[in-house]
């Protein structure tokens, strides 16, 4: 069983995760994200809770990379919180720990960007920066 729960926050969008993201489940997270797109959040950064996902296969990692994208070419950031070891050991093997925010937790993300002023210009720029 999986589900995706969106909370409109101050400071950003949180999706939080509960279950297994997979084949059978990503089309979840893809409604919700084609849901908040085309929403009213403007350039609030879009904050995916990992802490009670169970399990991510590469299509839920394809799925959490599609977000990214979508939300680059809108100028918002994407911020992963409490990412289990699994999963960060994919990211990790990918290069992928590269490319994601990664935050110890959903208020630690959410927070982000109010704490330091990067916005997702700057994180792309950065990522530049480290593959040069």
């Amino acid at each position: 069983m999986f589900s995706v729960d969106v909370r409109q926050h101050a400071l950003g969008v949180l999706f939080v995760l509960c279950g297994e993201l997979d084949f059978d489940s990503v089309v979840q997270l893809h409604e919700a994200a084609d849901g908040e797109l085309n929403g009213s959040s403007g350039t609030l950064p879009v904050v995916v809770d990992c802490a009670a996902l169970t399990f991510c296969d590469s299509s839920g990692i394809s799925a959490l990379l599609r977000l990214y994208q979508q939300l680059t070419a809108e100028q918002r950031a994407l911020r992963l919180a409490a990412v289990p070891a699994s999963v960060s050991r994919l990211f990790s093997l990918t290069g992928l720990d590269q490319l994601f925010s990664v935050h110890k937790d959903a208020a630690e993300a959410l927070a982000a960007g109010s704490e330091d002023g990067r916005g997702v210009v700057s994180a792309v720029q950065q990522n530049e920066e480290r593959s040069a």
